[in-house]
């Protein structure tokens, strides 16, 4: 699908955003490992977050959904059955790594796989240490999805992760549920704690101290009733659209503003965005609140270390941004970005240099110098979603009408997201 993007003028308005991906994929299944009904307001629109409950049916979890509320009948540790086939995980990372950890403990073999895409994502990340917790799985390769995962009785670990990553940490964490004795997970950086939160909000023993978490295994997990925040990580394209695009205010209501997320709102503060938080409370344990963002010029920042972790998924349009700023934008440590959807740093590479701007590519990262303008251009989704969406907002302060081929990838995690574009325009 192409979407053709006129430049605009200006963008205003009230958006509700659909519930945060991360956090719902986390609902879900802990839903289906807990013992009764657990209802989910707000659940993600997002093709992934349909993939993980698509998996959850297969196993034999009741699931009603209506939109955006769902109902998952969960049947506590014990009581998922062997899927009939293969569990399809869609293009969701977060699917198929975070739930292999529940499918490493079962009493039942299970195969789990995914598109062309999620086929070329490696998994010896998760492999490795469900390995060293007694899991037997095989993939292609040794690394590459399909998965198939045998039964096995798994034991608890004391594992440091090699590199920082919320699904990895969140598979051994799932794994350790099931698993006799306190598993234990440190990390090299701080990385998104949703599943720490919910974890204990579903009345599992865990305890973090630093970067270290413990987990006690063979908890009731209990049902609960919860909504899912506004994802940030949606919200980010809407807050540096505002930015670009001169006279725009836009308030985005309900947004999740979990501290190991919103590293984006003090990154973007720290450029000299005029961006605010109104009405900030708590819900199930994640701070949630309405961000007030106005048109303002930027200056300029570097994105490195352990702040590379946190905005991992935002770098796309922070890159973005980064042409319109004063200074320019670099970032560094971010290999990962490699084996994303795409190679993420190769497809805004390209994409920026076909609207006319320069960037210059690392291994592991690149710099946008500032002070450049974006050429009306045909760019590429290369099925990713958050390249499709990144280059949306770019097209929204080119200099004519923009072309994005491949656009309907967006509907992996935001498929409202051109239809509140197009709303938001003044």
């Amino acid at each position: 699908m192409i979407e053709r993007i006129q430049p605009a003028s200006r963008l205003e308005g009230v958006l509700r955003l659909p519930g945060d991906k991360s956090i719902s994929h986390r609902y879900a299944m802990l839903a289906a490992i807990a013992e009764g009904r657990t209802r989910i307001h707000n659940y993600s629109t997002g093709a992934d977050c349909a993939s993980t409950l698509g998996c959850v049916g297969a196993l034999g979890i009741g699931v009603e959904r209506d939109g955006t509320e769902v109902a998952i009948d969960g049947r506590g540790l014990d009581g998922l059955r062997p899927p009939a086939g293969t569990l399809d995980a869609g293009n969701s990372g977060s699917t198929i790594r975070m739930l292999s950890g529940i499918l490493a403990a079962q009493k039942f073999a299970s195969r789990i796989a995914g598109d062309e895409s999620l086929s070329r994502r490696p998994m010896g990340r998760i492999i490795q240490p469900l390995e060293a917790m007694g899991a037997s799985i095989a993939a292609r390769d040794g690394r590459f999805p399909p998965l198939e995962i045998h039964a096995a009785r798994l034991h608890a670990i004391d594992y440091t992760l090699p590199v920082a990553s919320a699904q990895v940490k969140t598979c051994v964490l799932f794994a350790g549920l099931f698993a006799e004795g306190t598993t234990v997970v440190r990390e090299p950086a701080r990385s998104r704690d949703h599943t720490e939160i919910a974890l204990r909000e579903f009345g599992a023993g865990i305890g973090v101290r630093g970067r270290t978490i413990s987990l006690e295994g063979r908890p009731g997990l209990r049902p609960l009733e919860l909504s899912v925040p506004g994802d940030l990580s949606s919200a980010a394209f809407f807050l540096v659209a505002a930015l670009l695009v001169p006279g725009s205010h836009l308030v985005l209501e309900g947004v999740g503003l979990n501290p190991t997320r919103s590293e984006l709102l003090d990154f973007l503060i720290g450029m000299g965005a005029d961006v605010r938080v109104r009405n900030l409370a708590i819900h199930a344990g994640e701070p949630v609140g309405d961000i007030e963002v106005r048109h303002s010029a930027v200056g300029g920042g570097t994105i490195e270390k352990d702040l590379t972790a946190a905005l991992i998924d935002e770098i796309p349009v922070l890159a973005v941004l980064g042409a319109a700023s004063e200074e320019g934008i670099t970032v560094r440590d971010a290999a990962e970005l490699r084996i994303k959807e795409t190679d993420r740093i190769a497809t805004v590479a390209e994409n920026l240099g076909r609207m006319g701007v320069t960037v210059e590519v690392f291994a592991d990262g690149l710099r946008v110098p500032g002070r450049q303008k974006f050429r009306a251009a045909q760019v590429d989704s290369f099925g990713d979603h958050r390249i499709a969406m990144a280059f949306a907002v770019a097209a929204l302060a080119a200099d004519g009408e923009s072309a994005i081929s491949g656009a309907e990838a967006a509907a992996v995690s935001f498929p409202e997201f051109f239809g509140l574009v197009a709303g938001a325009r003044g």
